[in-house]
């Protein structure tokens, strides 16, 4: 989404989807873990390729509209659990690896859902401005928060097939 596009409006039966897909696996992990923990804040502000982000200190979940306007039913069955496992595992464990073996476990023996780091939806319609960089074997894009990070020396990126680094321009193939 191009930064002054607004934010989509979402159908109320789909943010209802959403806040079933919630409290069924809230009241999921308060009957296994035997707890009572408090219905987090759903707020439809993501954005970027994230498709959602669980904010730990505010309890809450943050959701990418268009992505979850262009994946409703994988993201109530995905998404909403993922984000939901970040804020249990907070909670029950405190401070542990984001996708460590708690999440997993959280994700698995408590909800029920395929601990997956990531999603699979199409990103193109969320995909800000990325800048060519090459390594010995493909092209690569990255996003201007990578791009600047390389240009002010904080940081630097190697291809994970190949190994080497990135360089800033087009693959050219052999």
């Amino acid at each position: 989404m191009l930064p002054h596009m607004k934010t989509p409006r979402l159908p109320i039966a789909l943010q209802q989807a959403v806040m079933r897909s919630l409290r069924h696996y809230l009241q999921l992990a308060n009957d296994k873990l035997e707890r009572r923990f408090d219905e987090p804040s759903l707020i439809y502000q993501q954005r970027g390729t994230a498709a959602g982000t669980a904010w730990l200190e505010k309890w809450e979940i943050r959701i990418n509209p268009v992505l979850l306007l262009e994946n409703q039913q994988a993201f109530v069955d995905e998404v909403v659990p993922h984000e939901l496992a970040h804020l249990l595992v907070w909670k029950t464990f405190g401070r542990v690896p984001p996708h460590g073996k708690e999440w997993k476990w959280m994700m698995e023996s408590v909800l029920g859902v395929p601990a997956r780091r990531t999603h699979k939806f199409e990103i193109d319609s969320v995909r800000s401005n990325t800048f060519p960089y090459r390594c010995s074997c493909q092209q690569h894009q990255l996003t201007v928060r990578r791009h600047n990070r390389v240009l002010r020396g904080e940081s630097e990126y190697r291809c994970v097939h190949c190994k080497s680094l990135l360089q800033p321009g087009e693959f050219l193939s052999k």
